[in-house]
């Protein structure tokens, strides 16, 4: 499971209305979901956002907290 798919069932979100509202298709959810190696789009984020009426940038934190930038010596 992807970091939004463990984001989406903490929720408890419904995937079929998270699909219905932003037109991302139950497929390409399913696959952003459970498949590490797809990416998730900027505007699909926002639009998941949308729908869920969940603030963008604590969303985008959320689920990109394992990112961080390698520090210089």
């Amino acid at each position: 499971m992807t970091s939004l798919g463990s984001y989406l069932t903490k929720k408890s979100v419904n995937r079929a209305m998270v699909s219905r509202r932003t037109g991302i298709s139950q497929a390409r959810l399913s696959q952003l979901t459970s498949n590490e190696s797809t990416k998730l789009r900027a505007d699909e984020l926002y639009l998941i956002a949308l729908a869920l009426d969940v603030d963008s940038g604590e969303m985008f934190k959320e689920i990109f907290k394992s990112i961080k930038l390698e520090m210089e010596n």
